[in-house]
């Protein structure tokens, strides 16, 4: 998917604040994939082979105008000579509208080394769920499965069959294909289809927030880490969270910041000159994290498994806040 696709743009992080490796690209092509929908075929530009990638791994895409978003990588792992992207025209989204209007065949453009916080974990068999765009970072992994001789089943929603991007793509794949059309009355029984637990099975989900959420209510008695989510969307949180001040222990840089209510430890860091790597500064990217060395932490980023929460290992900077008053980072 494109990280998000119907979500606010995202700018360019500050001057001076560490930022991903770039890579300059041309885009090659600009293919048709279904209603509302276009992939971007990215070359590199020095004629060297761009970086390798897992299933499920996004790349920051720059535009014009500062404009930064993260799209799912849905070409073959293998050839790495070029990266396909897969856009969703959104109203009112500057990203994605510059993409469909503006951008031809030949510009140069730069995108991030690719990032992955959807790996695909070896299994007996994969149920993969879509809605829609959400469809793209899953491409890769259904090519791996069939690859690798595991049975996979996609169970893919769309408003109309006819909308279904890369359709014909993934039925060459030789996957079981359930079509879920609202327009169709075909809409997908989530609680029935995936409340009963499969066993030697991991579920793979990406699509719109409501989605997401029944396919995450659906599956809580499935065995812990056998159901993983993309979400392009930060995940919606309580609206009476409450963020107190605490303080951050810089273990590395033997500095402790204080975090206000008012701003994040990525921001209380920057400020005091302690640079993270950061992109979406939505707790969706996963750039920012950093790992935990004492401290509960407040986990409010959409990665983090339930299991990684518990763990209490890592955090994202970006968004997630201690519950005490004290957090002590490797930093």
């Amino acid at each position: 998917t494109d990280m998000a696709n119907d979500v606010a743009e995202l700018t360019k992080p500050e001057a001076g604040r560490a930022t991903p490796d770039m890579h300059e690209v041309i885009v090659r092509a600009l293919r048709y994939e279904a209603p509302g929908v276009l992939s971007l075929e990215l070359a590199p530009t020095n004629g060297k082979l761009l970086p390798p990638f897992e299933p499920g791994a996004h790349v920051d895409l720059h535009l014009p105008g500062g404009i930064m978003r993260q799209y799912s990588l849905c070409g073959d792992p293998n050839d790495t000579s070029r990266y396909r992207v897969g856009i969703r025209s959104v109203s009112g989204g500057q990203s994605s509208q510059f993409v469909h209007r503006k951008l031809r065949p030949g510009e140069i453009l730069k995108i991030s080394t690719p990032r992955n916080n959807f790996p695909l974990i070896d299994a007996d068999r994969y149920l993969f769920v879509a809605g829609g765009i959400g469809v793209t970072p899953l491409i890769p992994m259904m090519q791996a499965a069939s690859a690798r001789n595991k049975p996979w089943t996609l169970l893919y929603c769309n408003k109309r069959d006819a909308d279904a991007p890369f359709l014909d793509e993934i039925r060459a794949l030789g996957g079981n294909l359930s079509l879920h059309s609202s327009q169709a009355g075909t809409r997908l029984d989530v609680q029935q289809r995936l409340g009963p637990v499969e066993e030697n099975t991991v579920v793979y989900c990406c699509g719109p927030e409501g989605l997401m959420t029944a396919v995450e209510e659906a599956t809580a008695e499935w065995p812990a880490d056998t159901v993983r989510f993309e979400w392009f969307t930060p995940r919606s949180r309580p609206a009476d969270e409450v963020s107190g001040s605490f303080e951050v222990v810089c273990e590395q840089s033997g500095l402790t910041v204080t975090v206000p209510p008012e701003k994040t430890v990525l921001e209380a860091l920057n400020d005091a000159g302690i640079p993270i790597p950061c992109s979406c500064q939505q707790g969706i990217c996963g750039t920012c994290e950093v790992r935990v060395i004492d401290g509960e932490v407040d986990h409010r980023d959409s990665i983090l498994s339930s299991s990684e929460r518990a763990a209490n290992q890592t955090m994202m900077t970006c968004v997630s806040r201690a519950k005490g008053a004290r957090l002590v980072l490797d930093i």
